[in-house]
């Protein structure tokens, strides 16, 4: 909760990906980029490879992935399905085969408000794509990250929703909500971000989970045109609200966690607008103030996702904290 307080920046709503890591010597290093062939994940890659970042991205579709990116420089695109963790299991090993050591790993990719599925392994397929798979991935190349190194999670106001749901993760009690899944994933990538920092921060790897704000993307695809409409994201015509960030605009949060010298003290925070926000109360609803909600922060909660996601992938990077 320290960690947590306020902390005011010279960037705002509006920065952009380029312009947070402005002055920010990357040349030489490398990354690995989940979602970097669409939306906040290909600006993510656009501004990396810009400032020499040597990129790995994982895709599900090879192919889209490598049309995406193919002016990008300095670009690899290595198959994996983020919702199958055998699939995740093959990547990893493939990079760590390679044996590339890497500076930072940007967990952009997820699923939003998809009807009920589960994923090969058996999971509710938001909980399991959106932070099993990020926990995989983490996990299978830990050995490769370097002292210094940075593991950002694409979190989202989202988690206001519902805290993990430890006693019904795969709605097998209670009828399945997208909504209530999305929420309990979303709070499950931010206690990612708490727990794995707890674990590495001794041999120097800090880890940040991230608000990107409200950007139309592909991530809304499952979402029909009526309800993006009652909720005032698009007009009658398809046209997103003015408010909303664009990619670029998006894309600036992730990449300042990834690189701001004066994040390294405060390792396991929830990011927002390339600022940090503070802790709000359980029933805050207004999700446009910002903040994070203290389930999506709790140590012990933390602790208990981790020893889930332990059980779950056969995966323990760093060990106990």
């Amino acid at each position: 909760m320290t960690r947590q307080q306020p902390l005011a920046t010279s960037f705002g709503y509006r920065s952009t990906a380029a312009e947070v890591i402005v002055g920010h010597d990357l040349h030489g290093r490398s990354a690995i980029v989940t979602g970097g062939y669409s939306g906040l994940g290909l600006e993510t890659v656009k501004a990396l490879s810009g400032a020499g970042v040597r990129v790995i991205v994982p895709a599900r579709r090879v192919d889209v992935a490598r049309a995406a990116l193919d002016e990008v420089a300095g670009v690899e695109v290595a198959a994996m399905d983020l919702g199958d963790l055998e699939s995740v299991a093959t990547f990893t090993a493939g990079v760590r085969d390679a044996g590339a050591l890497i500076d930072l790993v940007i967990n952009v990719a997820g699923i939003m408000a998809t009807p009920e599925g589960r994923t090969p392994q058996g999971w509710e397929s938001q909980f399991g794509t959106n932070h099993l798979g990020h926990f995989a991935l983490v996990g299978g190349v830990a050995s490769l990250l370097l002292e210094g190194a940075r593991v950002v999670s694409y979190s989202s106001v989202g988690h206001y929703r519902s805290p993990v749901r430890f006693d019904d993760i795969n709605f097998e009690s209670t009828p399945y909500d997208p909504w209530v899944s999305y929420g309990q994933a979303k709070s499950a990538n931010a206690l990612f971000a708490v727990g794995l920092d707890a674990r590495a921060a001794g041999r120097g790897v800090h880890a940040y989970s991230v608000h990107p704000g409200g950007i139309m993307t592909d991530l809304q695809r499952h979402m029909p045109r009526e309800e993006l409409v009652q909720r005032g994201w698009v007009d009658a015509d398809g046209t997103p609200n003015p408010l909303f960030k664009t990619p670029a605009e998006g894309a600036a949060t992730g990449l300042w966690a990834a690189t701001a010298p004066e994040l390294v003290t405060r390792g396991g925070v929830y990011a927002e607008d390339s600022s940090l926000k503070g802790v709000v109360p359980a029933d805050h609803s207004d999700a446009t103030s910002g903040g994070v909600k203290e389930w999506a922060i709790d140590t012990d909660a933390a602790d208990r996702l981790w020893d889930l996601s332990v059980s779950a992938t056969g995966l323990d990077p760093f060990g106990t904290a």
